[in-house]
């Protein structure tokens, strides 16, 4: 029979994404017996994390500070507001390098079947940024999921029917891509949002 605190850090480890029984234990084990010193740094560091780590004001991201570093930024373009669902979508925006608008992360995405709707995702709280004059354009770049899209929609109903312009990333080829190793869905959205030259 295990340890109790043992059953309960694997328990805990099992919290993480994609972390199944077995996972969980696997990683119990090795921080215990292989790496007590990277244990004790990853404790500390999520002990810190969960002390000095807030939402920013101004986007919803995780900050140190009331407004981030990125909001605070006057080279930033205060007229473009991108709506993404997590600190990850913003993080791959901001590799694309195409991109120096403000962001608004919503932490999530609206899932009635989860029990998530628009106040539980506080929607009221992105209108009230997005409307403060200084937005333009909001830029939804929610997934491409169902859940995804329905907030899309929701989102840009909400933000039009206060008089923003609302523009939603498009879906295509990837760049590189090869159109028999393409899914036919894709193909068909790349044909209904193809441009000009």
């Amino acid at each position: 029979m295990s340890p109790s605190s043992l059953d309960e850090l694997i328990d805990a480890l099992r919290c993480l994404p994609g972390v199944g029984p077995k996972s969980a234990q696997r990683m119990a084990y090795h921080l215990l017996q292989r790496d007590q010193r990277g244990a004790t740094r990853l404790a500390q560091a999520m002990a810190h994390a969960l002390e000095v780590l807030r939402h920013c004001e101004r986007c919803n991201n995780f900050s140190e500070t009331d407004v981030c570093q990125r909001c605070a930024n006057p080279q930033r373009d205060r007229s473009q507001l991108c709506v993404v669902e997590m600190p990850a979508d913003l993080a791959m925006m901001e590799q694309t390098h195409a991109y120096n608008g403000l962001y608004y992360v919503l932490m999530g995405r609206l899932s009635p079947l989860d029990g998530i709707g628009p106040r539980e995702l506080g929607l009221d709280k992105l209108i009230a940024r997005a409307t403060d004059g200084e937005v333009a354009e909001v830029i939804l770049a929610t997934n491409f999921t169902n859940e995804g899209e329905a907030t899309a929609h929701t989102v840009a109903e909400l933000l039009r029917a206060r008089g923003l312009a609302v523009s939603r990333l498009s879906r295509g080829v990837p760049v590189g891509g090869e159109l028999e190793h393409t899914d036919t869905g894709t193909i068909a959205q790349a044909l209904v949002e193809r441009r000009s030259l």
